[in-house]
């Protein structure tokens, strides 16, 4: 199993890991078709980024004849969550009270969104306190 790297993804890791999610299972062929929409990779810079996931434990793959088809081995909260941590990090001192009072100032919340985050604090106030959700 490789290595685990909880560092954030970079912008091209992120859009490979995007595809990846989105298809669930992947070769570098299908990876790099897609990303061709946005702009011109070759298949092998694609398949080298791919091998640098897998070894950071991003991703895995099994082998179907000569083809590696590649999956996620992280689900995707797992990233947001990496730079969620590093923006609260960065941007706001590491204080998430911060970054939550700069949401409600400057964004708002409705009052469906303010009951689902109440919910889920209290579903995290709950684990910790080793609880039943």
């Amino acid at each position: 199993m490789a290595e685990s790297d909880s560092s954030p993804l970079t912008m091209a890791q992120r859009e490979i890991m995007e595809v990846v999610w989105a298809k669930v299972e992947v070769t570098v062929t299908e990876v790099r078709d897609a990303l061709e929409k946005k702009r011109d990779l070759a298949r092998n810079t694609v398949q080298t980024m791919m091998v640098r996931l897998e070894e950071r434990g991003w991703l895995q793959h099994r082998e179907q004849g000569r083809t590696f088809i590649y999956s996620a081995a992280r689900p995707k909260t797992v990233s947001l969550g990496a730079k969620v941590s590093q923006m609260v990090d960065r941007l706001f001192a590491g204080s998430p009270e911060d970054l939550v009072n700069a949401l409600i100032e400057y964004r708002g919340l409705s009052i469906d969104e303010s009951e689902r985050i109440r919910g889920m604090i209290e579903k995290a106030e709950s684990k910790k306190r080793g609880g039943k959700s």
